[in-house]
């Protein structure tokens, strides 16, 4: 069963370069973790200020293990920092579909 992650979260003006930098060298990082699929992270167009993040993973163990890294401890420190508003988190099992 595959994971997939939508997440966002908000800077304020003035960190915003701070969040953006912090958010690409966590998925720069992610990518390279067991287990990850997809890992993204793009400016919403409506509202420049907030990032969304796309992720897929193997599995549900694989996220588990994703959320244990100092990494992730590290990027959500820098999130406490810099959001304005922390957005929020989705979390899906999915299967893959053929068509």
């Amino acid at each position: 069963m595959t994971i997939i992650v939508r997440g966002d979260v908000t800077a304020r003006p003035e960190s915003f370069e701070r969040l953006l930098e912090a958010s690409l060298a966590h998925v720069a990082r992610s990518r390279t973790e067991t287990g990850c699929v997809e890992h993204g992270v793009a400016v919403d167009a409506e509202n420049p200020l907030r990032l969304v993040f796309f992720e897929i993973w193997s599995d549900a163990a694989a996220l588990k293990t994703h959320f244990a890294q100092p990494g992730s401890a590290e990027f959500m420190e820098a999130v406490a920092e810099f959001a304005a508003d922390r957005g929020g988190l989705h979390i899906y099992s999915a299967d893959r579909v053929k068509v």
